[in-house]
């Protein structure tokens, strides 16, 4: 399946480390935002080649070569938000890459203006 790039995400320096530090121990990965409702909810980060991205999955953009997907009724709540990858102290979740590190991801966004009716 093609997917578009929606160049809806970025990264801090940190984020960016961090994910070079992985790719190092793994190979290329891939994040998928966790179905957290809000700013500060965990993107997970996975073996490329080890998570199965589902049909109703957008991809947001790439950090680097790295693709970053959400599904898409969570994109549709967040469209008018561009994401930022960022990196804080703590566990990163159960089977994300990030986990044993004493550093996780966070998901950290930035609210981009509505449409309005007349760019409709």
């Amino acid at each position: 399946m093609h997917r578009i790039s929606l160049g809806k995400v970025s990264a801090t320096a940190e984020a960016e480390t961090l994910l070079a530090e992985i790719i190092a121990d793994h190979g290329p990965v891939l994040f998928h935002q966790s179905g957290g409702c809000c700013d500060g909810s965990s993107p997970m980060c996975y073996p490329r080649g080890e998570f199965m991205i589902g049909d109703n999955d957008v991809m947001l953009g790439q950090i680097g070569d790295t693709p970053v997907y959400i599904s898409s009724l969570q994109y549709e709540a967040w469209k008018h938000t561009d994401l930022i990858i960022d990196v804080v102290p703590g566990r990163g979740g159960m089977f994300s890459l990030d986990n044993g590190r004493e550093k996780r991801f966070l998901t950290r966004s930035t609210v981009c203006p509505a449409p309005t009716p007349s760019d409709c």
